[in-house]
């Protein structure tokens, strides 16, 4: 049996903006969050407290998200900015 390898080259990976993607899921999971604590009785009352403490979770892991990506937009945004290394030319 061989193995299938494609035939085309992949796609090249689409930029899009991912910071502000990733604030909007980090806010959206708190304000889920801020949105269940007022039912906190109740979803303790259904076992179902996880559900709140899952969207604290998903804010926490956004912030750290929010980092991340801003510190890579900026590593990119520096590399585009910087000048192109000059290639030595023999002389003759």
């Amino acid at each position: 049996m061989t193995k299938w390898t494609p035939t085309h080259e992949a796609p090249a990976p689409l930029e899009g903006p991912v910071v502000s993607t990733i604030i909007g899921g980090t806010v959206l999971w708190f304000v889920l969050f801020l949105v269940q604590l007022p039912f906190y009785g109740w979803f303790d009352d259904h076992g179902h407290t996880w559900w709140v403490w899952t969207c604290l979770a998903g804010a926490g892991l956004g912030l750290i998200g929010i980092w991340y990506v801003r510190g890579r937009d900026a590593a990119i945004k520096r590399d585009a900015a910087a000048p192109e290394p000059q290639a030595d030319r023999p002389t003759a």
